[in-house]
């Protein structure tokens, strides 16, 4: 290996902005931290409902390592199944409103599972150009025909639909909030175009998880559409406080994936402990109205503060909200300033984003004091 050349591309995004490195957190996930020795006000985690370090999810934890073990020994196929695992996803069908569901052990790895197992070359895949890099590398390991339509362009998405013949498999895939625009998918209008044209719709509700919904179950529930989605798929890893993922759906599905997903046959189980702290994760969920209402009030402050100085912050409608700024140079430098300021917000660039449209990316949560805002903006306005 010619170590020269991969030093020279790394020079090359020092240069133009887009280098990236590793930041040391010495304490658990929370609205302050300490970030390599000091201590920071945190406005990058996806910790929406402040569970990650969470009593009770801890707890949960704890007692799944003493009864079960950290380890699960094996892929779920050969020996590593345990009852947490099962629970979890009863609980999860529940919750979802579907016959079943199915845990994976990330979103990545839920994603880039799910569509190669649905989907061939004889088939296509539509797919919003935002969404998340493990749809887009999902659809490409599935080896389907990839069709991308302009953000949230419902006009583009039914023009694409026109021309695929009527016979041949279709997948409409989209996230339903942005994870880096902040914004919902137009659900109910895909949902309407999958009907007319024959296409099968899969969501992935990863930043919608815990967040929307009258009991926190995603933007699904949120607009009344449960039954009407094929494939919902999420995170446990954001609001929930723990890790994993899941793919809700039928039971014909259920079985499908287990015979068929290539990242859920051929990984290592869930450790049973993380399906105990999940379980317990969603409980606090479905009784968790007033930690959402909490989660929307911060952000909508936070918005409106940030829309009065000037700031562009996209189409965003949650707990994300972007800072556009366009450069990647300037995104960087103004990240680093807040951070001397004792705020931590990253800077965006691509190719996470498009080009020309890096920016700081904030997310609030529930523990957020309205103080710890009004900090923030009052850093902004030195900058």
């Amino acid at each position: 290996m010619n170590t020269d050349i991969l030093q020279k591309d790394l020079q090359d995004l020092e240069n133009s902005g887009i280098y990236r490195s590793l930041k040391a957190l010495d304490s658990p996930q929370g609205r302050e931290i300490i970030l390599e020795g000091k201590r920071v006000l945190n406005f990058c985690s996806n910790d929406y409902l402040g569970l990650a370090n969470d009593a009770r999810i801890k707890k949960a934890a704890i007692e799944g390592i003493k009864e079960y073990g950290l380890g699960s020994g094996a892929s779920r196929l050969v020996c590593g199944n345990m009852g947490p695992h099962e629970k979890l996803e009863a609980d999860l069908a529940l919750f979802k409103h579907t016959e079943s569901a199915l845990v994976y052990s990330s979103g990545y790895m839920a994603n880039t599972g799910i569509i190669p197992a649905l989907m061939d070359r004889h088939g296509v895949v539509l797919s919003d150009k935002l969404n998340h890099a493990s749809i887009i590398d999902g659809i490409v390991l599935s080896r389907a025909r990839l069709l991308r339509y302009p953000h949230a362009d419902m006009q583009a998405l039914q023009d694409i639909l026109k021309d695929i013949p009527a016979a041949q498999p279709k997948l409409i895939v989209t996230d339903t909030v942005f994870s880096m625009d902040g914004d919902r998918a137009p659900l109910k209008e895909i949902i309407d175009l999958a009907r007319c044209y024959d296409a099968i719709v899969m969501v992935d509700e990863a930043h919608a998880f815990g967040v929307l919904g009258a009991h926190g179950s995603g933007l699904v529930e949120e607009l009344s559409l449960e039954g009407q989605v094929a494939i919902q798929m999420g995170t446990l890893s954001k609001a929930a406080g723990s890790f994993g993922a899941y793919a809700c759906g039928t039971k014909v599905l259920r079985e499908y994936l287990i015979n068929k997903s290539r990242s859920f046959i051929y990984t290592t189980a869930m450790p049973p402990a993380l399906a105990q702290a999940s379980r317990a994760a969603l409980k606090i969920i479905i009784e968790g109205g007033p930690l959402r209402r909490k989660l929307q009030e911060n952000a909508d402050y936070l918005r409106a503060g940030l829309k009065g100085m000037g700031f562009d912050t996209m189409n965003s409608s949650t707990a994300i909200i972007p800072i556009l700024v366009k450069g990647s140079l300037q995104a960087k430098a103004m990240s680093r300033r807040l951070l001397e300021r004792g705020i931590f917000v990253q800077a965006i660039r691509p190719p996470t984003v498009p080009i020309g449209t890096a920016r700081l990316r904030l997310t609030v949560t529930a523990t957020h004091a309205q103080e710890d805002l009004d900090n923030l903006l009052n850093a902004l306005r030195t900058l």
